[in-house]
């Protein structure tokens, strides 16, 4: 198989499942770090030419990530494109079971030791509440239907905008501090929050910094994310 992928986590579950599959995947694939393949441009706007060159026999893509007009020009061009769709844990399970099962190989051991983490997790004794922003300037926070708000919930951590219209609304930054939150949870992406950016905008709340591919990928991260996450949260009290 050669496998081009236009999504951060899944180039990680991919390269750890199937080594020697990938031949491409964007600029933003961080994982893992000796990762050498072609770079195929951004999740946003991928260089087309350069994924068809390539002769992939597969395109992994996400219905969130990439762009409609990529996938479909891709397929235009005689390319096979699977596209996930990721809203919760249960469904990111499945659909990694499928890629991986796209990649021609046998289900790898820490599918099963991710699943056994987040199955084994005891209902939180006690819930919080929670602003998420993911970005500033504009300030834009998780609403509804995400995979990270999901993975919250898991942990015992309610975001106050779940209900909101929008997946990843944009926020007054006066809107988000009355909403008076129990923690304010500030991954390191899309937008790479700091303890220098991002705490000083919410004095008086606790700040809980966290790793977004703990918070926000789907692949061999999920292993180690409830007690990484968990041990960010607890940390952040008032």
């Amino acid at each position: 198989m050669r496998v081009v992928s236009l999504v951060p986590s899944l180039t990680e579950a991919i390269a750890r499942s199937a080594p020697g599959a990938l031949v491409g995947a964007t600029d933003w694939c961080t994982h893992p770090a000796d990762l050498e393949v072609t770079r195929v441009g951004g999740t946003k706007n991928p260089k087309l030419d350069r994924i068809t060159a390539l002769a992939p026999d597969l395109v992994i893509a996400n219905e969130e990530e990439n762009r409609e007009p990529d996938l479909a020009a891709l397929r235009e061009a005689g390319l096979e494109v699977l596209v996930t769709e990721v809203r919760d844990v249960p469904q990111a399970f499945r659909e990694l079971a499928r890629v991986i099962e796209a990649c021609g190989v046998v289900r790898p051991r820490w599918l099963d030791e991710a699943e056994e983490s987040w199955s084994a997790l005891a209902p939180p004794a006690h819930r919080r509440t929670a602003v998420v922003p993911i970005w500033r300037r504009p300030w834009m926070v998780l609403g509804r239907d995400t995979f990270a708000g999901d993975v919250l919930s898991r942990l015992g951590v309610d975001h106050v905008y779940a209900g909101h219209e929008d997946r990843y609304p944009r926020v007054p930054l006066e809107e988000l501090r009355a909403a008076a939150p129990d923690v304010v949870v500030l991954p390191d992406e899309p937008y790479r929050f700091t303890p220098e950016d991002g705490p000083e905008a919410f004095p008086g709340l606790p700040c809980a910094l966290v790793s977004g591919r703990h918070l926000t990928w789907y692949g061999p991260s999920l292993a180690e994310a409830p007690r990484a996450l968990g041990e960010a949260l607890r940390a952040a009290r008032r």
